[in-house]
């Protein structure tokens, strides 16, 4: 969510606030420009063949020989205990996550034009990295809500029965929407995408994205193959987002091994550039 920082201060706030967003628009679509992205795309395409079929492998594995065993195991539904889980596997529901990430670049939107220089080269390096967490769930959620249509596999003992090839494909309705896990695409593309920015907080988001995982097999929610398939898509979808963004240079670089990290966001080279300052001869 760059933008020039050298809009006018006397151009009106709506102004300002178009030009804004604008320019956050104009430059998630722009034409790639980096010029390693080629490297960075075939690395993109080996890594998600080796992951999809490695998910494939275990899904099918899952399918048949654990998903009956699994549900029968868990408490029944409605079981007044487990109303912690409930409230704990909200935090993976695609609308709520998309809803504060969305909230939260408008609201960055809206502060932008009252601010200037470094102040708004700051916000705005966030707000690339709001855009770049918000599309990756978006469109990891968009694929799997394709998906389920598609595929139409049935919730756990819907049809009375624990039956994990329970398949009505183009259904359309809940009940048949198990394969893939929405929550599971929604905690897995979140915990990836910000892992890929701050690499330290990868443990935790994982951690976070495992626990959303279990909460939908303990709920009856989906069988455990339906879990693995959101989390491979989450992650597949995220990896697609990263580089997108890496391509056109937004938050990202590509080294020249195709590897693609995350860019020092402005307060992190300004503070480096501080102590290359402080200690130079």
């Amino acid at each position: 969510m760059s933008t020039p920082t050298d809009i006018a201060p006397r151009a009106s706030y709506p102004a300002q606030l178009a030009a804004v967003s604008w320019h956050a628009l104009a430059q998630l679509v722009r034409a790639p420009s980096h010029s390693r992205r080629a490297e960075a795309a075939r690395k993109l395409a080996r890594h998600s063949l080796w992951l999809s079929a490695a998910g494939a492998a275990v899904i099918i594995a899952l399918m048949v020989a654990f998903d009956s065993t699994e549900i029968q195991l868990m408490p029944a539904r409605g079981t007044p205990g487990l109303w912690p889980v409930r409230i704990l596997t909200d935090f993976g529901k695609d609308e709520y996550v998309l809803s504060v990430l969305g909230v939260t670049l408008v609201a960055l939107a809206f502060v932008a034009p009252w601010l200037h220089g470094t102040r708004r080269a700051l916000l705005l390096g966030y707000g690339t990295r709001l855009q770049f967490m918000f599309l990756s769930v978006a469109v990891s959620v968009f694929v799997a809500e394709i998906l389920k249509y598609l595929i139409g596999r049935g919730r756990p003992f819907v049809a009375g029965k624990a039956d994990p090839f329970n398949f009505i494909p183009f259904e359309g309705t809940g009940a048949y929407a198990s394969l893939p896990s929405g929550h599971a695409v929604t905690a897995f593309a979140l915990a990836f995408a910000i892992s890929a920015l701050w690499p330290r907080l990868r443990v935790f988001m994982f951690t976070y994205a495992v626990v959303i995982l279990l909460t939908r097999l303990v709920l009856l929610a989906h069988h455990p193959s339906d879990v693995v398939a959101g989390a491979l898509v989450g992650m597949v979808g995220a990896m697609a987002v990263r580089y997108w963004f890496a391509a056109r240079r937004l938050g990202f670089a590509i080294r020249a091994d195709g590897t693609i990290v995350p860019l020092p966001g402005a307060a992190g080279a300004r503070l480096k550039r501080v102590a290359r300052g402080a200690s130079a001869p």
